[in-house]
């Protein structure tokens, strides 16, 4: 029975939230606090059973220390924005407290997504005597772990990953983001790369793209190469890779407006200047969009996540698919948020598990494909993201 700090309350919290307060006997006492406490409220209105909200600026490291302190959390869960990650981990370090999140930490002012500004942290948790997890979600998070269970299980040695992200939901907006707008944004307009050899190899953005046919016949999307994280800690941690790769599908009415969205201006992440006073455009814009988490009601289809993982098996080359799928109606249904959230949410709840249970222990901070990867697979099935695996490609990439 432990104390958890959860820190934001967009739909992401929501998903940890409904799935850690359903789970008393690990989650004795949850304490959800954001900037906007009314956020707060409403989530923990949903619930079975009650839960303490708090107001609190993620940027302002005493008064997450003092929040910190005056709850004594045996673990602080990080759901809120990527660019306060560094802040909440200097609040855990000052009380010496566990860290999770979902996602490595973004400057404001510039799209660079790299591991290398928390992994600078190792030393400081590790004379601590404290864990920091990162990348807790799905991806990262889910796919890292994917990797190494089929390195754990099915294979001798990894050579090639490619990891494929697909959201065959429907929404019905013309234009709208199904996790935060300035991250999601950010992140689709960056440059693309990938890790071969040691390198980083980089692409235009969206420039490369093939046709996916998806298992259970979800439908025949285009896919296109993207960075993500989880590439830079598995070129790190898996031994004898030689490639991995990101791709993510998008419906054209998605990038045309995304298109026009930066013809004109308004992804750009530099100040302008409006009306006597300065702005950011992506800000503006998020403020004009949907909430993703008014989302769920709405969004109908499924999510297919997976890798498509190929090396050796007793010298012989082998490809192996490991996957899962999820509804947005099912997810609605059962924590009031849709499928994206919910495939991120999911795993953060249940790496938040495994560490207060302490299977997973270390001092120090962890990608998460740093540890046994079985429990965490055991309880995808048990809490609500089930895997399959197929022997053999599913794409041509």
């Amino acid at each position: 029975m432990s104390k958890v700090l959860i820190i934001g309350a967009g739909g992401v919290s929501g998903v940890v939230v409904h799935k850690c307060a359903a789970l008393p006997e690990v989650f004795s006492d949850i304490l959800l606090a954001s900037r906007t406490k009314s956020k707060c409220d409403a989530i923990a209105a949903q619930l079975d059973r009650p839960i303490q909200t708090a107001q609190v600026d993620a940027d302002n490291v005493p008064e997450l220390v003092a929040l910190i302190q005056s709850f004594g959390p045996e673990l602080v869960i990080n759901v809120a924005l990527p660019y306060q990650d560094l802040h909440i981990m200097d609040a855990c370090l000052e009380t010496g407290t566990a860290y999770l999140d979902t996602a490595n930490y973004e400057p404001p002012d510039t799209a660079r997504f790299e591991y290398k500004w928390q992994w600078e942290y190792h030393d400081r948790f590790k004379q601590a005597g404290i864990m920091a997890l990162l990348g807790s979600g799905f991806d990262p998070g889910v796919t890292s772990v994917f990797c190494t269970y089929i390195q754990k299980h099915y294979l001798d040695e990894i050579h090639f990953i490619d990891i494929i992200d697909v959201n065959a939901g429907d929404h019905g907006y013309p234009f709208a983001t199904n996790f935060n707008p300035e991250i999601n944004i950010r992140e689709v307009t960056a440059k693309g790369r990938y890790w071969e050899n040691g390198s980083w190899i980089e692409t235009e953005p969206l420039s490369v793209k093939r046709s996916f046919d998806v298992p259970e016949n979800i439908g025949t999307p285009n896919i296109y190469l993207m960075y993500h994280e989880e590439l830079e800690s598995l070129g790190k941690h898996i031994p004898g890779l030689k490639r991995a790769r990101f791709w993510m599908s998008f419906g054209d009415s998605y990038l045309k407006h995304l298109e026009v969205l930066g013809n004109v201006g308004m992804t750009r992440i530099d100040e302008v200047e409006f009306n006597g006073q300065k702005i950011i455009p992506l800000q503006f814009l998020k403020a004009l969009l949907p909430d993703p988490a008014s989302l769920g009601p709405r969004t109908k289809g499924k999510t297919w996540i997976g890798c498509q993982i190929t090396g050796l098996k007793d010298g012989v080359e082998k490809t192996f698919v490991i996957y899962n799928t999820c509804d947005h109606q099912a997810c609605y249904a059962e924590v009031q948020s849709q499928a994206i959230s919910y495939t991120t949410g999911v795993p953060a709840f249940i790496g938040a598990k495994l560490l207060l249970e302490k299977k997973w222990t270390g001092n120090g901070v962890f990608n998460i494909e740093q540890v046994d990867p079985d429990p965490f697979m055991d309880d995808l099935n048990a809490y609500g993201l089930p895997w399959k695996i197929i022997d053999g490609p599913v794409v041509q990439l």
